[in-house]
């Protein structure tokens, strides 16, 4: 790892202004005055692991990474954006209270989300998707991102790696997504998909890395988008319009929820649907990964949103806490799957 400057020590050793704020303090700070440095923080060190992967690999292309305000890989440029609230630990608590989760949090988490966006950033840097080859196997990149796209969660024609089914929303997500796959260290693809379609996927690629492996990249544009020294609205607006775009649409989901639960002036002694909701919010949270493998925040934040919802609008339960559960889990299954399928570009990589 290079050494990290002096000018570096003494900045994470003074620390920074914002650290003792309170977090309505905190919101009040532009994203650009933060100060935080890429390889100052822990993510640095997951970066320089997915490195020697490659190198492992014999894959010479290394993808330039910055900070930025979320997790993403620009069209035509073989790099990956960082989102700022993985630096610090500060960032990372404020992020937990208003989003439910911390995407990319800890190591293995950001080492995953890395090893996909370098999919997408090898792909840039070879010209991949413009082979015929790639295009037989995967599809054509230029295919229009949908705004509504159906999933099928059973099917076996796509590898399964960050959840939300990203590899069958856009070939360029079934190539990155398989591409992680097959980079992670001892990875054990061939027996995990024996019986797949998606395991010709997995062995395409392990063909073409060889045939790239010792090559130099044919892009090699070192240019930035959005970076953190550059974004100029404050915690407070960024935190607003992400929100914003995580939660449910009242009006869309009003009639579903009256119809699950009933209003109090019919069932005037009836058990609150936001208590019940808080009650079983474990068994939801556990439902909505493991049926629907949505992330941890998104059902986090679908669980609180109808909670917060039912209150409003003071809705009970129609029948006994046992006989409600199962329309409980089904509304917050609908709802999660709606929203993902409804702000599908919120959650691609």
């Amino acid at each position: 790892m290079p050494a990290v400057s002096k000018s570096a020590q003494a900045r994470v050793a003074k620390g920074y202004r914002w650290e003792s704020l309170d977090d309505a303090e905190l919101m009040g700070v532009r994203m650009c005055r933060l100060g935080v440095r890429l390889r100052d923080s822990l993510a640095w060190k997951d970066i320089e692991r997915l490195y020697e992967e490659l190198e492992r690999r014999q894959i010479r292309f290394r993808p330039h990474c910055w900070l930025s305000s979320e997790w993403f890989s620009p069209d035509g440029i073989p790099g990956i954006a960082v989102p700022f609230f993985v630096t610090h630990p500060r960032l990372r608590r404020l992020e937990h209270r208003l989003m439910g989760e911390v995407e990319g949090g800890n190591s293995q988490w950001r080492l995953r989300i890395l090893r996909h966006e370098a999919g997408h950033a090898i792909d840039t840097a070879y010209g991949l998707r413009r082979r015929a080859d790639w295009r037989a196997v995967f599809g054509y990149a230029s295919k229009p991102y949908p705004k509504i796209y159906s999933v099928r969660p059973g099917s076996e024609r796509y590898v399964l790696h960050l959840g939300h089914w990203y590899a069958q929303s856009h070939p360029t997500e079934d190539f990155a997504e398989t591409f992680a796959v097959w980079l992670q260290p001892k990875a054990r693809w061939r027996r995990e998909y024996a019986g797949w379609p998606a395991l010709e996927k997995l062995e395409f690629v392990d063909e073409l890395m060889a045939e790239i492996a010792g090559r130099q990249a044919r892009v090699r544009d070192r240019s930035v988008v959005a970076p953190l020294s550059e974004l100029t609205e404050t915690l407070e607006k960024h935190y607003h319009r992400k929100q914003q775009a995580y939660s449910p649409s009242r009006l869309r989901y009003d009639d579903w929820l009256t119809r699950t639960f009933s209003k109090r002036s019919l069932r005037p002694r009836g058990v609150p649907a936001g208590r019940f909701i808080r009650e079983i919010a474990p068994r939801l949270h556990r439902s909505l990964i493991r049926h629907l493998a949505v992330n941890p925040y998104l059902a986090d934040h679908v669980i609180e949103s109808l909670r917060q919802r039912s209150r409003t609008l003071d809705l009970v339960l129609r029948a006994s806490r046992k006989q409600s559960l199962r329309p409980v889990l089904s509304l917050h299954e609908r709802v999660a799957f709606d929203v993902l399928r409804r702000n599908r570009e919120n959650y691609l990589l």
